[in-house]
């Protein structure tokens, strides 16, 4: 059986620069424009993708960010 240890609250930072393969800084997870970080890693088929911020964003536009808060599906709405 697999056990997980208890999260901690993580601050808010960029992955390590080595784990970064892009030239460009992304923007921190409380930056306002924190969804155009490179992804890192992207799972389509299980509906997510982990952003260099270590934000988790799901395709349906919700996302979690690195200190456990979620953010609600933000769609935009059609006119």
């Amino acid at each position: 059986m697999l056990t997980l240890a208890p999260t901690v609250p993580v601050p808010t930072a960029r992955l390590p620069r080595s784990l970064c393969r892009h030239s460009v800084l992304c923007p921190t997870a409380d930056s306002p424009d924190r969804e155009a970080a490179a992804v890192v890693v992207s799972h389509p088929e299980q509906g997510w993708s982990l952003l260099c911020n270590d934000i988790v964003v799901f395709d349906d536009t919700g996302d979690l960010l690195p200190d456990g808060q979620i953010v609600a599906p933000h769609r935009p709405t059609e006119a």
